[in-house]
């Protein structure tokens, strides 16, 4: 099985900016050589809170949604969301959403790796980077 080249970077809910804390809420993986963008996201709405009690959950959720949207469409869903920028190829796409800004959910610094399962690596990222520890 061949293995190729990635680039990711962590989606971080940072709620109060003023503040600079934050929480990992998903991963965005890009495969060039696959031709491959993806995102998962995950949440953890106890974490949010402790972080900011007035958080609105539901409207960073629906950002999140929104940057999965962008990432595993790429036409008629991610243009809904990004306008012309949802139709950009992919490549331009990761670049967009890993770009430095001072909004609620952030991209962290992008990391490369090496994987023959795109999918599978992002998975991976999420259950290893995101998603609560097993108690």
């Amino acid at each position: 099985m061949s293995r190729h080249a990635f680039e990711y970077a962590l989606l971080r809910v940072v709620p109060r900016i003023e503040r600079g804390e934050a929480i990992n809420a998903g991963v965005l993986l890009y495969c060039r050589p696959l031709d491959y963008l993806g995102a998962r996201v995950h949440l953890d709405s106890r974490r949010l809170c402790a972080l900011d009690p007035e958080a609105d959950s539901a409207v960073i959720a629906r950002a999140l949604d929104a940057v999965v949207a962008v990432c595993d469409d790429g036409g008629a869903e991610a243009a809904r969301y990004a306008g012309p920028v949802g139709e950009e190829d992919r490549g331009r796409r990761f670049r967009r959403l890993t770009a430095p800004r001072s909004t609620i959910v952030q991209a962290g610094p992008v990391h490369t790796g090496i994987t023959a399962d795109p999918e599978a690596e992002l998975d991976r990222l999420l259950r290893t980077l995101v998603l609560p520890l097993p108690t």
